[in-house]
């Protein structure tokens, strides 16, 4: 049911997903590649300020949206009148953040023994007065599906903020490069959207169609604030106990094993919520969207995790160096939670979709709690213990996740095993084929961590592109006959 079946929406999900995955590949090897040089021009100890000041600004990032961009984005229509009023709200809720931060940076310096927190957290509290001007035309871009646009105005961003950011950094400003360089780079960002978005700020108070936008934000907005909550309990906690150090390995292990999920499965989420929001009263399409979609991320994301799993050490030495190697043991534990969050995040585009929130919302509340309670009971045994915690609580929330859309979508459980089924063929023949390579390579290349990476890397890669392309999976027919044609091309080109 869940297999090959030719739909245009189809056709029109993988045409805006192609845009947004090569936007969000290109920020995840940009930023991969700033990562390797930052790590080398800071230390652990100022990610961790940063991360730390990043908890409490991206938590009130929720509340300055409110949510009402995604209802714009979601709603049958959309006038000039109801982008200026999303800009007049937004601005006002940034001023009053803005104030609030200056208000408490004093008492935010003393909480954690350093007034630099109290400077770095007013001056990050600034991109509060651009956001609006970045979120508005961003919205617009969105609803229309121009995801071209979108990625062209990430990309030529990142270039913004990553030759900011390493020119403070090698000017030896530590945690500022990254603060000042996000502030610039929103500015930056901000103009250009608009320019795309051929968008002019206006003001509008018609209040009682904000109340429209806001019954269904309010829900969305809930939702992001109960999971960035749960999301940042790690590194809250860790930064409590273990000190900005033990917050920057454990973020640095967290980062990693988010970007083949943030770049493949992020790049699907978007588009996939406008398509079944589109498509919300055919279940059948709805059902088609969502297990396809599961199947194509599972296929092209799990690889990498496996790479984790097997190389976590020597490859996290390989990229950051030595001081860092003890982000490989978390990153280890957290390559476990991958198919759960592949699970939980498509899920969520289904319940945004179908006006599911509310129950969502319950499940993120719920997922809170279990989360605080795995991870203080890990923490005897530090970031092992903590990522640990995390690996259960997501267990629990991808179970329950998928519970809400299979009742939105009349769908079955055994539909969830059929999706996963190809990436779980394809990558227990890249398993074997790690462990026959294991056993292959001498000693002496193996003690060589970048080579042995470099190895083991081609390895895998090889292997598991010849049984994605030759081995007979129905679900992937089309998907490899797609790939075959592009290779006889370039090929041909060649």
């Amino acid at each position: 049911m869940y297999g090959e079946k030719p739909l245009s929406i189809g056709n029109n999900i993988r045409h805006g997903a192609k845009w947004v995955f090569i936007g969000n590949t290109g920020s995840q090897i940009i930023n991969f590649a700033l990562g390797l040089i930052l790590a080398r021009l800071m230390m652990p100890a100022e990610f961790g300020m940063v991360a730390t000041i990043l908890i409490f600004t991206n938590l009130a990032g929720f509340v300055a949206g409110g949510g009402m961009g995604q209802a714009l984005v979601r709603a049958k229509e959309a006038s000039k009148r109801d982008y200026d009023l999303l800009f007049t709200l937004q601005f006002l809720i940034g001023l009053v953040i803005v104030g609030f931060f200056f208000a408490i940076a004093p008492w935010f310096g003393r909480w954690y023994g350093n007034p630099v927190y109290a400077d770095l957290l007013r001056v990050s509290s600034l991109s509060f007065l651009i956001r609006p001007f970045f979120n508005v035309p961003s919205n617009m871009l969105h609803r229309d599906m121009r995801f071209k646009a979108k990625t062209a105005v990430q990309l030529i961003n990142l270039v913004v903020y990553n030759s900011i950011a390493l020119s403070l950094a090698y000017l030896g400003h530590g945690p500022w490069s990254l603060i000042l360089a996000g502030l610039l780079g929103s500015v930056s960002g901000a103009l250009q959207l608009s320019w795309h978005a051929r968008w002019r700020p206006g003001i509008n108070f018609d209040f009682a169609r904000a109340g429209e936008l806001m019954r269904y934000g309010l829900l969305a907005s809930s939702n992001n604030i109960v999971y960035y909550i749960r999301s940042q309990l790690p590194t809250f906690i860790l930064s409590r106990s273990m000190g900005p150090a033990g917050v920057g390995l454990y973020n640095k292990a967290e980062s990693l094993a988010a970007r083949p999920h943030g770049f493949i499965t992020g790049s699907v989420y978007e588009v996939l919520f406008r398509a079944l929001a589109k498509e919300q009263d055919n279940l059948d399409k709805s059902r088609y969207l969502f297990f396809r979609s599961l199947t194509l991320v599972a296929v092209y994301a799990l690889p990498f995790y496996i790479g984790f799993l097997w190389l976590a050490k020597p490859l996290v030495v390989t990229l950051f160096g030595h001081r860092w190697a003890d982000s490989a043991f978390p990153l280890i534990i957290l390559s476990f939670a991958a198919p759960l969050m592949m699970i939980e995040n498509l899920s969520g585009a289904v319940l945004a979709a179908r006006n599911w929130l509310d129950r969502e919302l319950v499940a993120q509340i719920i997922m809170i709690a279990v989360a605080a309670a795995a991870i203080l009971v890990g923490l005897p045994y530090g970031m092992v213990g903590v990522a640990t915690g995390m690996v259960i609580a997501l267990l629990y929330m991808s179970i329950h996740m998928f519970w809400l859309a299979k009742l939105s979508l009349n769908a079955r459980w055994a539909d969830l095993a059929r999706a996963f089924m190809p990436a779980v063929l394809l990558n227990t023949a890249l398993l074997a084929a790690l462990w026959l390579a294991e056993h292959i390579i001498p000693p002496s290349i193996r003690s060589v961590d970048a080579l042995y990476v470099l190895l083991m890397a081609i390895v895998g890669g090889l292997v598991y592109a010849l049984c994605f392309l030759y081995l007979p999976i129905p679900a992937l027919a089309t998907e490899t006959t797609r790939w075959k044609v592009k290779l006889k091309l370039a090929k041909a080109i060649a």
